[in-house]
């Protein structure tokens, strides 16, 4: 029963996410062509993991999966307000790959974007990280890693879309930051 239950939520998760991200599928230099798939693995290491998210919950493993949960759930509730308050988004920003809160006319260096560069990938990123830690497999592991890999590609298209619309400042504000983890990565 937990199987197919499993797979019905795999198939409402994907058809809610192909149907947010249409418009960037057909462009694969577009940021959120990469952002598909990243969601797309996290849905599943969600779902493989799932039953074991209060399974030994003072154990070593748990810990460490839900102190990068609450930094990944600080981090997407922070982007979000910062997108929305400091970024001044404008609908009339002309890219069909962006969401109505990603169209940004001002550049963010406040907050977690005085560190990084894309806090909201950064908690997708620990969220992927956070899940995998629930019920370490090899399986999750390479879901992790390939989720990782596509919230670089993503970021780097963003980078890529940013400079475009930002310029030489955004360029001077990669030097000052990191992409996803302060002073390190």
């Amino acid at each position: 029963m937990l199987f197919q239950l499993k797979i019905i939520l795999f198939v409402i998760a994907s058809a809610g996410l192909l149907w947010l991200s249409w418009s960037s599928l057909r462009d694969f230099r577009s940021h959120g062509f990469y952002r598909f798939f990243a969601f797309k693995l996290i849905v599943v290491l969600i779902l493989l993991n799932i039953e074991y998210w209060f399974y030994e919950p003072f154990s070593i493993h748990q810990i460490v999966s839900w102190l990068l949960l609450i930094i990944s759930l600080y981090l997407v509730i922070h982007g979000f307000q910062l997108l929305h308050t400091a970024g001044k988004p404008n609908n009339n920003r002309k890219d069909s790959s962006l969401f109505g809160i990603e169209k940004t006319t001002e550049l963010i260096t406040v907050g977690a974007y005085r560190y990084i560069r894309h806090p909201i990938y950064s908690s997708l990123l620990f969220l992927a990280w956070g899940t995998f830690f629930k019920q370490s497999s090899w399986i999750g592991f390479a879901l992790a890693l390939l989720a990782t890999f596509f919230l670089a590609m993503t970021a780097k298209m963003e980078e890529k879309e940013n400079i475009k619309f930002f310029g030489d400042v955004y360029k001077s504000y990669m030097k000052k930051t990191k992409m996803f983890i302060p002073f390190l990565l």
